[in-house]
């Protein structure tokens, strides 16, 4: 009797789905689950790493800073930092952060720094000042990608010399065939007038041009340059990815791209999807930063 109430017990656990906690997978280029180990393996051959991140996810960031972590030690430090968080002008306040010579308290005051600033980009600076890295401010200020939206790409060629170094050098080519412009077209729908939508898609060419300037001008040989974007800055090999291919053919480039699943094995879509190098699927009900 006992023993067929034990067998009933474990039949009835085994009518209950398994909960499965995954918060993350990896997938490579064909779609394979990739572990840790191995992706971290494979990036450390890479001139330039951009791992696409949706802003407001937790466990996209935390992933950032253990990407990092790891390839500082498989590089013996030979890594260099940058993100699309920061902006070109307000590299010399970062110095004195990186430096210790400015208090944490007071980076506000000299740094637009983003909402979510503390929570997500923080540990990431405060990694490359505690080992001693360079953290690039790679992206053009706010007001000129305004500028841009608002008055066409031609407008920046009024502005002086001295205001021109913190974007990428003029004239910046802009093409609708690039890999996430060509779907801004489609997203903003044809009721947008050709001007309004070519201003639209020039600011974000001017910020994805400068970010790529920006990491090229910073380059070392042997080391890995790791940049931090938004994912629609190098999804689908467009955005950042295309202007480093236009200014060095030769620079071997990874993109991690991300994606959101609601099913618990976490899965990749099905449809309309460009696998890159690395492929990071994460529960769309991760906690949100904000």
């Amino acid at each position: 009797m006992k023993k067929l109430a034990f067998l009933v017990f474990l039949l009835t656990l085994s009518a209950f789905p398994a909960q499965d906690f995954r918060s993350y997978q990896f997938f490579d280029k064909i779609s394979k689950p990739a572990s840790p180990e191995i992706m971290v393996s494979e990036l450390a051959k890479y001139d330039v790493i951009l791992i696409g991140e949706y802003h407001d996810n937790s466990i996209n960031h935390w992933l950032e800073k253990k990407i990092s972590e790891a390839l500082f030690e498989r590089k013996k430090g030979a890594i260099i930092l940058g993100a699309e968080m920061f902006e070109r002008d307000n590299q010399k306040a970062l110095d004195s952060y990186l430096a210790g010579k400015l208090d944490p308290k007071n980076l506000k005051d000299s740094v637009r720094l983003w909402k979510n600033y503390e929570t997500d980009y923080k540990p990431l600076l405060d990694f490359a000042k505690d080992k001693k890295l360079k953290f690039i401010a790679t992206n053009v200020p706010r007001k000129y990608a305004s500028q841009t939206s608002k008055n066409g790409i031609e407008s920046l060629s009024q502005l002086p010399e001295n205001e021109k170094k913190y974007m990428a050098q003029l004239p910046i080519e802009v093409t609708l065939e690039t890999p996430g412009y060509k779907e801004m077209k489609t997203l903003m729908g044809d009721h947008v007038d050709e001007l309004k939508l070519m201003n639209f898609v020039s600011a974000q060419a001017l910020k994805d041009a400068t970010m790529a300037e920006s990491i090229i001008e910073n380059l070392k040989a042997g080391a890995t340059f790791i940049h931090f974007n938004g994912d629609y800055h190098s999804k689908q090999y467009g955005g950042i990815y295309w202007y480093l291919k236009k200014k060095n053919p030769e620079l071997k480039i990874a993109v991690i791209s991300v994606f959101e699943s609601d099913k618990p094995e976490l899965v990749l879509p099905e449809k309309d999807f460009v696998p890159t190098e690395f492929n990071l699927v994460i529960p769309n009900d991760m906690t949100k930063t904000y």
